[in-house]
């Protein structure tokens, strides 16, 4: 038997990727029936409110056949070990600031979410991220709620200070 003979026995499809590709066709149809399902009124032009999503939807569901021909080829590259505890904390850091933001506040809130964000690439121990992230936050929250006047959640600190 060649090499080439064992190569095409060994080659799989990559499920993966058939999933990922299973997903873009399932958002295409869902965007495909979002647009039909609502209504439009008389519009005289050739480009209307409907023609951008029917063009993304076909742009997903071209990638989504790409993808599922690929996976099926086994052309896509052998993919590298996946560290759960990066993700983890990025998405913990995400659900803190959530639950946080109307009770704590912008600052400290999206403090905590820099601080997750930090251990999460490995940088700085929490001690330190955590105060740094609480008043990068803050000066962010006096930019846009201060000086643009933006209306961004205050919690305590920004009452304590303004």
């Amino acid at each position: 038997m060649s090499q080439d003979a064992r190569n095409e026995a060994k080659r799989r499809p990559d499920w993966a990727a058939l999933v990922i590709a299973a997903g873009l066709a399932a958002l295409a149809a869902l965007i495909a029936w979002s647009t039909a399902s609502h209504g439009t009124a008389a519009n005289y032009a050739r480009v209307g409110p409907t023609t951008f999503p029917y063009v993304i939807s076909v742009a997903f569901f071209g990638l989504s056949i790409w993808t599922a021909f690929e996976a099926f080829r086994g052309d896509f590259p052998e993919r590298e070990h996946q560290e759960i505890s990066p993700i983890l904390w990025i998405v913990g850091g995400l659900a803190a600031q959530m639950l946080l933001l109307k009770a704590a506040g912008f600052a400290i809130a999206t403090g905590l979410l820099f601080a997750a964000t930090a251990r999460a690439f490995g940088r700085g121990p929490l001690w330190k991220t955590i105060p740094i992230g609480i008043v990068l936050s803050f000066v962010i929250w006096v930019i846009f709620a201060k000086g643009l006047q933006l209306s961004l959640p205050a919690g305590p600190l920004e009452h304590l200070l303004f």
